[in-house]
């Protein structure tokens, strides 16, 4: 995709222009916040604007070069072979740069698992791939803050909901919906037959306040004594939280807390998130069918990858790519080459998308 010289000239007249506005001392309040969020997102994009503006002139001032001298004529050429080169890979990088970004990229994401078909063996698996995920999250730099836990005797989890806060958390892990699939031997099969198992993954950008206006009035909460597995552990008290939107029928129940007011919280956290899934959505419906285009659509229902335990690989279908690495994978850093590849896959048929 090649960006004409006045598409680069309109980008750099508007970084000078929000970087005077800025320098002006005139700006306060959200115009000053406006200005300064355009002015960091333009930024990247100017740093590779001058780039390709640079190699470009570069490589025009190379091939006018009066080739009388013969040493100066083979250095011209092995530097206009270079920039030739180069130049493609500059423009690729500042095309992508330049592709519309999803608003929620930057946001904080709630991920939800939830163990599918195959009982005790998809609630470990859920385990494995909610332990998968707090490692990478370790990783970047970000904090996991489990919302909400129902585990098994075993040590797995039916549905695991949790909070992962820090930089451009959806934009890496949005490609993580949809429902992993699992091929081991269960701990629990005594006769060492392989069983396949699944479990269901949800990522969901967290909203601002502004994003959800909440009218309580169409919230129904119900409070009743929280269900556990006995023991010292007994929640005695009326301190689980049921939240239903009554005007979407949504429903989210917390109950992990000892106490009601944080047990509501925490619901009224995870509901905002859902509702302003939905919005997204509904928002997102007219482009539904360019989305399936992409490396997923996001649908929680689509089978997305399968770890072979015996074989020791991973597959993600949307993109043909098998890892034989299901080890390094589920420490973490082998999540990163997926999620680089289905970054790299969305980029390229978004690019492709731009130019037909």
């Amino acid at each position: 995709m090649t960006i004409s010289a006045e598409r680069l000239d309109q980008i750099a007249h508007r970084f000078a222009e929000l970087e005077a506005r800025l320098a002006s001392g005139t700006l306060d309040g959200e115009a000053f916040v406006a200005a300064s969020r355009d002015y960091a997102e333009l930024e990247p994009i100017v740093r590779l604007t001058e780039q390709v503006r640079t190699m470009r002139g570069e490589l025009a001032e190379l091939q006018d070069l009066d080739d009388a001298d013969p040493d100066m004529k083979a250095l011209a050429e092995e530097e206009i072979m270079r920039l030739r080169n180069d130049l493609p890979d500059a423009e690729r990088a500042l095309a992508v740069a330049m592709l519309p970004r999803d608003s929620a990229d930057a946001r904080p994401a709630m991920l939800e698992i939830r163990a599918g078909t195959g009982g005790d063996e998809a609630a470990l698996f859920a385990a494995d791939l909610y332990r998968m995920y707090e490692r990478f999250a370790a990783e970047q730099g970000w904090r996991v803050e489990p919302v909400s836990i129902n585990a098994n005797d075993l040590g797995g989890f039916k549905e695991i909901v949790a909070n992962i806060a820090g930089s451009g958390v959806f934009a890496k892990l949005k490609f993580e919906s949809g429902v992993h699939r699992v091929q081991r031997v269960p701990v629990t099969e005594s006769g060492g037959r392989i069983h396949t198992s699944a479990a269901t993954v949800a990522v969901l950008p967290e909203p601002d306040e502004v994003d959800v206006q909440l009218d309580m009035n169409e919230v129904k909460i119900d409070i009743y004594r929280a269900s556990g597995a006995g023991g010292q552990h007994v929640n005695t008290t009326d301190s689980a939280v049921r939240l239903t939107h009554l005007p979407t029928g949504l429903v989210v129940i917390q109950q992990d807390q000892r106490s009601q007011h944080k047990n509501r919280d925490k619901a009224m956290q995870v509901l905002r998130t859902r509702l302003y899934d939905l919005k997204r959505a509904e928002a997102h419906g007219a482009e539904a069918e360019a989305r399936k285009a992409m490396v997923g659509s996001g649908d929680r229902s689509e089978r997305i990858r399968t770890y072979n335990f015996p074989q020791g690989r991973v597959t993600d279908h949307r993109i043909g790519l098998t890892l034989h690495k299901l080890d390094e994978v589920l420490a973490g850093p082998g999540l990163g080459e997926l999620i680089d590849a289905l970054t790299a896959e969305d980029e390229a048929k978004r690019l492709a998308a731009l130019g037909e």
